[in-house]
């Protein structure tokens, strides 16, 4: 990624304020989020080419963090998700530590042993598979 070009945060008003506040304090408020931790996905935009950021909550497998697109069970995957599909480089930042990552999208027996993994840490996002038809992806990102 460019590491020149602007980066545009969420226009979601409470998850903004969270990327805000954490990159504002180099990740010491707003790494945990009611008690989970988060960290800070940008991702170029599949349509614009613009960089976007989102706060996620992420687990880890081995070296790898694990996120989950679950957009609260909506019928349509999220935005970065879409945007990483296209771009699988992205960025992260986990606390202060910032770095170049590879997203993939898990399946099938990886799949299923990393949302039990997501689903201990955050047990809504079972509710949010409930929603919808869609399955919701598991994305473990790589660093570079």
């Amino acid at each position: 990624m460019d590491d020149q070009s602007e980066t545009f945060d969420s226009p979601t008003g409470w998850v903004n304020k969270h990327i805000r506040s954490y990159v504002e304090s180099d990740g010491e408020s707003g790494h945990m989020w009611q008690g989970k931790p988060t960290l800070l996905l940008t991702t170029i935009g599949r349509k614009s080419g613009l960089h976007r950021r989102t706060a996620l909550i992420y687990g880890q497998d081995g070296d790898d963090y694990v996120v989950v697109a679950s957009r609260g069970g909506n019928a349509e995957h999220p935005a970065w998700y879409l945007n990483l599909v296209d771009n699988p480089a992205v960025e992260v930042q986990v606390g202060a530590d910032k770095f170049t990552a590879s997203a993939t999208t898990a399946v099938g027996e990886e799949r299923a042993r990393l949302w039990s993994k997501m689903v201990s840490l955050w047990k809504t996002y079972d509710s949010f598979q409930a929603k919808t038809k869609r399955e919701i992806p598991i994305v473990v990102l790589k660093h570079i």
